[in-house]
Protein backbone atom coordinates (compact mmCIF):
# COMPACT_ATOMS: atom_id res chain seq x y z
CA UNK A 1 0.00 0.00 0.00
CA UNK A 2 0.93 3.53 -0.02
CA UNK A 3 1.25 2.53 3.60
CA UNK A 4 3.63 -0.30 2.90
CA UNK A 5 5.38 0.82 -0.24
CA UNK A 6 9.11 0.52 -0.67
CA UNK A 7 9.10 3.95 -2.33
CA UNK A 8 10.26 7.07 -0.45
CA UNK A 9 8.01 8.20 2.37
CA UNK A 10 7.20 11.47 0.64
CA UNK A 11 5.70 9.66 -2.35
CA UNK A 12 3.80 7.32 -0.06
CA UNK A 13 2.39 10.25 1.89
CA UNK A 14 1.14 11.84 -1.32
CA UNK A 15 -0.63 8.58 -2.12
CA UNK A 16 -2.27 8.66 1.28
CA UNK A 17 -3.40 12.23 0.76
CA UNK A 18 -4.84 11.32 -2.64
CA UNK A 19 -6.59 8.30 -1.13
CA UNK A 20 -8.11 10.36 1.67
CA UNK A 21 -9.33 12.92 -0.84
CA UNK A 22 -10.89 10.16 -2.92
CA UNK A 23 -12.72 8.74 0.07
CA UNK A 24 -14.11 12.13 0.95
CA UNK A 25 -15.27 12.56 -2.64
CA UNK A 26 -16.66 9.04 -2.71
CA UNK A 27 -18.79 9.75 0.32
CA UNK A 28 -20.19 12.84 -1.31
CA UNK A 29 -20.93 11.08 -4.57
CA UNK A 30 -22.17 7.90 -2.86
CA UNK A 31 -19.76 5.67 -4.75
CA UNK A 32 -20.74 2.01 -4.56
CA UNK A 33 -19.15 -0.16 -1.88
CA UNK A 34 -17.70 -2.61 -4.39
CA UNK A 35 -15.93 0.18 -6.28
CA UNK A 36 -14.57 1.68 -3.09
CA UNK A 37 -13.34 -1.72 -1.92
CA UNK A 38 -11.52 -2.39 -5.19
CA UNK A 39 -9.85 1.00 -5.11
CA UNK A 40 -8.71 0.46 -1.55
CA UNK A 41 -7.27 -2.94 -2.41
CA UNK A 42 -5.43 -1.46 -5.37
CA UNK A 43 -3.95 1.44 -3.41
CA UNK A 44 -3.13 -0.57 -0.30
CA UNK A 45 -1.31 -3.41 -2.07
CA UNK A 46 -0.15 -1.67 -5.28
CA UNK A 47 0.40 -5.14 -6.80
CA UNK A 48 2.90 -5.47 -9.62
CA UNK A 49 5.61 -7.68 -11.09
CA UNK A 50 8.18 -4.94 -10.57
CA UNK A 51 10.93 -4.97 -8.00
CA UNK A 52 13.15 -2.44 -6.29
CA UNK A 53 16.32 -2.10 -8.35
CA UNK A 54 18.53 -3.27 -5.47
CA UNK A 55 16.54 -6.47 -5.11
CA UNK A 56 17.59 -8.01 -8.40
CA UNK A 57 21.20 -8.60 -7.40
CA UNK A 58 20.31 -9.74 -3.88
CA UNK A 59 17.84 -12.29 -5.26
CA UNK A 60 20.54 -13.95 -7.38
CA UNK A 61 21.19 -17.49 -6.20
CA UNK A 62 17.91 -17.87 -4.32
CA UNK A 63 15.89 -20.94 -5.26
CA UNK A 64 12.47 -20.68 -6.93
CA UNK A 65 9.65 -22.41 -5.08
CA UNK A 66 6.12 -22.93 -6.40
CA UNK A 67 3.16 -23.42 -4.05
CA UNK A 68 -0.12 -24.67 -5.53
CA UNK A 69 -3.54 -24.78 -3.87
CA UNK A 70 -7.20 -24.04 -4.53
CA UNK A 71 -8.63 -20.86 -3.10
CA UNK A 72 -11.41 -20.89 -0.53
CA UNK A 73 -11.93 -17.13 -0.40
CA UNK A 74 -15.15 -15.52 -1.55
CA UNK A 75 -14.98 -14.52 -5.19
CA UNK A 76 -12.14 -16.93 -5.89
CA UNK A 77 -13.46 -20.14 -4.32
CA UNK A 78 -12.25 -23.22 -6.14
CA UNK A 79 -9.84 -21.35 -8.37
CA UNK A 80 -6.35 -22.83 -8.70
CA UNK A 81 -3.67 -20.60 -7.21
CA UNK A 82 0.05 -20.71 -7.94
CA UNK A 83 2.35 -18.75 -5.66
CA UNK A 84 5.96 -17.99 -6.44
CA UNK A 85 8.45 -17.86 -3.58
CA UNK A 86 12.19 -17.52 -3.08
CA UNK A 87 14.00 -19.97 -0.81
CA UNK A 88 17.33 -19.25 0.86
CA UNK A 89 18.41 -22.25 2.96
CA UNK A 90 21.14 -22.64 5.55
CA UNK A 91 23.77 -25.35 5.27
CA UNK A 92 22.69 -26.60 8.68
CA UNK A 93 19.48 -28.67 8.25
CA UNK A 94 18.62 -27.92 11.90
CA UNK A 95 18.58 -24.15 11.35
CA UNK A 96 15.38 -22.31 12.24
CA UNK A 97 13.10 -21.48 9.31
CA UNK A 98 11.55 -18.07 8.65
CA UNK A 99 8.49 -17.28 6.52
CA UNK A 100 9.06 -13.76 5.17
CA UNK A 101 5.91 -11.74 4.33
CA UNK A 102 6.66 -8.59 2.37
CA UNK A 103 4.85 -5.26 2.19
CA UNK A 104 3.30 -3.53 -0.79
CA UNK A 105 4.18 -2.41 -4.28
CA UNK A 106 7.23 -4.52 -5.19
CA UNK A 107 7.46 -8.26 -5.61
CA UNK A 108 9.40 -10.55 -3.30
CA UNK A 109 12.70 -9.77 -5.02
CA UNK A 110 12.44 -6.25 -3.62
CA UNK A 111 12.69 -7.77 -0.14
CA UNK A 112 15.63 -10.04 -0.95
CA UNK A 113 18.20 -7.76 0.79
CA UNK A 114 16.16 -7.98 3.99
CA UNK A 115 15.75 -11.73 3.49
CA UNK A 116 19.53 -12.07 3.21
CA UNK A 117 20.04 -10.15 6.43
CA UNK A 118 17.67 -12.51 8.24
CA UNK A 119 19.63 -15.37 6.67
CA UNK A 120 22.81 -13.87 8.13
CA UNK A 121 21.14 -14.08 11.54
CA UNK A 122 20.88 -17.85 11.15
CA UNK A 123 17.51 -18.46 9.47
CA UNK A 124 16.62 -20.43 6.38
CA UNK A 125 14.23 -18.00 4.68
CA UNK A 126 11.18 -18.44 2.45
CA UNK A 127 9.82 -15.23 0.95
CA UNK A 128 6.50 -15.49 -0.88
CA UNK A 129 4.60 -13.31 -3.35
CA UNK A 130 0.86 -12.92 -2.79
CA UNK A 131 -1.53 -13.17 -5.71
CA UNK A 132 -1.12 -10.18 -7.99
CA UNK A 133 2.61 -9.87 -7.30
CA UNK A 134 5.57 -11.06 -9.32
CA UNK A 135 5.11 -14.48 -10.89
CA UNK A 136 2.26 -15.58 -8.61
CA UNK A 137 -1.27 -15.96 -9.95
CA UNK A 138 -2.77 -12.74 -11.26
CA UNK A 139 -5.55 -10.90 -9.50
CA UNK A 140 -6.31 -7.96 -7.24
CA UNK A 141 -5.15 -8.87 -3.73
CA UNK A 142 -7.30 -8.43 -0.65
CA UNK A 143 -6.76 -8.82 3.07
CA UNK A 144 -8.53 -12.19 2.95
CA UNK A 145 -6.63 -13.45 -0.10
CA UNK A 146 -3.23 -12.41 1.26
CA UNK A 147 -4.01 -14.23 4.52
CA UNK A 148 -4.86 -17.35 2.54
CA UNK A 149 -1.65 -17.07 0.52
CA UNK A 150 0.42 -16.69 3.68
CA UNK A 151 -1.24 -19.77 5.16
CA UNK A 152 -0.45 -21.78 2.03
CA UNK A 153 3.22 -20.79 2.30
CA UNK A 154 3.23 -21.72 5.99
CA UNK A 155 1.74 -25.11 5.22
CA UNK A 156 4.48 -25.66 2.62
CA UNK A 157 7.13 -24.94 5.26
CA UNK A 158 5.45 -27.26 7.77
CA UNK A 159 5.38 -30.04 5.17
CA UNK A 160 8.96 -29.55 3.96
CA UNK A 161 10.55 -28.79 7.35
CA UNK A 162 8.38 -30.47 9.99
CA UNK A 163 11.17 -30.79 12.56
CA UNK A 164 12.45 -27.21 12.29
CA UNK A 165 11.64 -24.30 14.53
CA UNK A 166 9.49 -22.09 12.32
CA UNK A 167 9.08 -18.33 12.65
CA UNK A 168 6.77 -15.82 10.98
CA UNK A 169 8.21 -12.47 9.89
CA UNK A 170 6.31 -9.54 8.38
CA UNK A 171 7.52 -6.13 7.26
CA UNK A 172 5.09 -3.20 7.10
CA UNK A 173 1.83 -4.42 5.53
CA UNK A 174 3.33 -7.90 5.73
CA UNK A 175 3.44 -7.44 9.50
CA UNK A 176 -0.35 -7.30 9.63
CA UNK A 177 -0.56 -10.42 7.46
CA UNK A 178 1.98 -12.09 9.77
CA UNK A 179 -0.05 -11.25 12.88
CA UNK A 180 -3.18 -12.79 11.37
CA UNK A 181 -1.30 -15.93 10.34
CA UNK A 182 0.16 -16.32 13.81
CA UNK A 183 -3.35 -16.30 15.28
CA UNK A 184 -4.45 -19.07 12.91
CA UNK A 185 -1.63 -21.56 13.42
CA UNK A 186 -0.34 -23.26 16.56
CA UNK A 187 3.06 -24.48 15.42
CA UNK A 188 5.01 -21.24 15.12
CA UNK A 189 7.99 -20.74 17.43
CA UNK A 190 7.78 -16.97 17.28
CA UNK A 191 6.41 -13.89 15.51
CA UNK A 192 8.56 -10.98 14.32
CA UNK A 193 7.06 -7.78 12.90
CA UNK A 194 9.02 -4.79 11.64
CA UNK A 195 7.73 -1.34 10.77
CA UNK A 196 4.12 -2.42 11.20
CA UNK A 197 0.99 -0.96 12.78
CA UNK A 198 -2.15 -1.50 14.82
CA UNK A 199 -4.64 -1.03 11.94
CA UNK A 200 -5.08 0.76 8.63
CA UNK A 201 -7.54 3.28 10.16
CA UNK A 202 -4.93 4.08 12.81
CA UNK A 203 -2.32 4.68 10.11
CA UNK A 204 -4.66 6.95 8.17
CA UNK A 205 -5.37 8.95 11.34
CA UNK A 206 -1.68 9.91 11.63
CA UNK A 207 -1.61 11.75 8.31
CA UNK A 208 -2.46 15.33 7.48
CA UNK A 209 -6.02 14.54 6.49
CA UNK A 210 -6.51 12.01 9.25
CA UNK A 211 -9.32 14.05 10.74
CA UNK A 212 -11.60 13.02 7.87
CA UNK A 213 -14.27 10.52 9.06
CA UNK A 214 -13.19 7.73 6.71
CA UNK A 215 -12.69 4.87 9.16
CA UNK A 216 -16.18 3.32 8.75
CA UNK A 217 -15.60 3.11 5.00
CA UNK A 218 -12.23 1.33 5.13
CA UNK A 219 -12.84 -2.25 4.03
CA UNK A 220 -9.24 -3.48 4.22
CA UNK A 221 -8.71 -2.82 7.91
CA UNK A 222 -5.80 -5.13 8.80
CA UNK A 223 -6.76 -4.82 12.46
CA UNK A 224 -3.67 -6.29 14.09
CA UNK A 225 -4.49 -4.55 17.37
CA UNK A 226 -7.52 -6.78 17.93
CA UNK A 227 -5.65 -9.94 16.90
CA UNK A 228 -2.18 -9.86 18.39
CA UNK A 229 -3.29 -10.84 21.90
CA UNK A 230 -4.35 -14.18 20.39
CA UNK A 231 -0.82 -14.99 19.23
CA UNK A 232 0.39 -17.89 21.35
CA UNK A 233 4.15 -17.55 20.78
CA UNK A 234 6.73 -14.93 21.81
CA UNK A 235 6.42 -11.67 19.87
CA UNK A 236 9.23 -9.38 18.73
CA UNK A 237 8.18 -5.94 17.47
CA UNK A 238 10.90 -3.85 15.78
CA UNK A 239 10.50 -0.24 14.66
CA UNK A 240 12.74 2.57 13.46
CA UNK A 241 12.77 5.76 15.49
CA UNK A 242 12.82 7.82 12.27
CA UNK A 243 10.03 5.93 10.50
CA UNK A 244 7.90 8.76 9.13
CA UNK A 245 5.63 6.46 7.12
CA UNK A 246 4.46 4.18 9.92
CA UNK A 247 5.09 6.08 13.11
CA UNK A 248 6.90 4.32 15.96
CA UNK A 249 3.92 4.78 18.30
CA UNK A 250 1.90 2.46 16.06
CA UNK A 251 4.50 -0.27 16.53
CA UNK A 252 4.58 0.48 20.24
CA UNK A 253 0.80 0.22 20.39
CA UNK A 254 0.92 -3.17 18.69
CA UNK A 255 3.56 -4.36 21.15
CA UNK A 256 1.52 -3.22 24.15
CA UNK A 257 -1.44 -5.36 23.05
CA UNK A 258 0.65 -8.54 22.67
CA UNK A 259 0.90 -11.15 25.41
CA UNK A 260 4.09 -11.98 27.25
CA UNK A 261 6.73 -13.03 26.45
CA UNK A 262 7.39 -10.15 24.11
CA UNK A 263 9.94 -7.49 23.31
CA UNK A 264 9.91 -4.08 21.64
CA UNK A 265 13.08 -2.92 19.90
CA UNK A 266 13.31 0.72 18.83
CA UNK A 267 16.17 1.14 16.36
CA UNK A 268 17.60 4.63 16.72
CA UNK A 269 17.97 6.28 13.33
CA UNK A 270 16.05 3.55 11.55
CA UNK A 271 13.60 4.53 8.81
CA UNK A 272 10.75 2.54 7.33
CA UNK A 273 13.17 1.02 4.84
CA UNK A 274 16.55 0.68 6.57
CA UNK A 275 15.65 -0.40 10.12
CA UNK A 276 16.48 -4.02 9.33
CA UNK A 277 20.00 -3.05 8.23
CA UNK A 278 20.69 -0.45 10.91
CA UNK A 279 19.31 -2.66 13.65
CA UNK A 280 21.18 -5.92 12.94
CA UNK A 281 23.06 -5.94 16.29
CA UNK A 282 19.82 -5.29 18.17
CA UNK A 283 18.09 -8.00 16.17
CA UNK A 284 20.80 -10.48 17.08
CA UNK A 285 20.52 -9.65 20.76
CA UNK A 286 16.71 -9.81 20.80
CA UNK A 287 16.63 -13.14 18.95
CA UNK A 288 18.98 -14.63 21.52
CA UNK A 289 17.16 -13.24 24.55
CA UNK A 290 13.55 -13.75 23.45
CA UNK A 291 13.78 -16.92 21.35
CA UNK A 292 16.97 -18.48 22.64
CA UNK A 293 18.59 -18.40 19.22
CA UNK A 294 22.11 -18.07 20.53
CA UNK A 295 23.51 -19.80 17.48
CA UNK A 296 22.79 -16.83 15.20
CA UNK A 297 25.83 -15.30 13.60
Amino acid sequence: MWVMSSSPSRVSRRRLFAWAAFVALALGLQVGCATLDERQRSWIFQPSDRTWYGGLAAAEGMQDVWINFRSRTAGAKGEPVKLHALWLPQDDPKAPVLLYLHGARYDVRGSSPRMRRMHELGFSVLGVDYRGFGRSSAGLPSETMAAEDARAAWDWLAHEHPQSKRFIFGHSLGGAIAVQLATEVADETGLIVEGSFTSIPDVVSTFRWGWLPVSPFITQRFDSASRIADVGSPVLVVHGSQDTLIRPELGQGLFERAREPKRFVLVEGGSHHNTNAVGQPLYRQALAELFGLSGTR
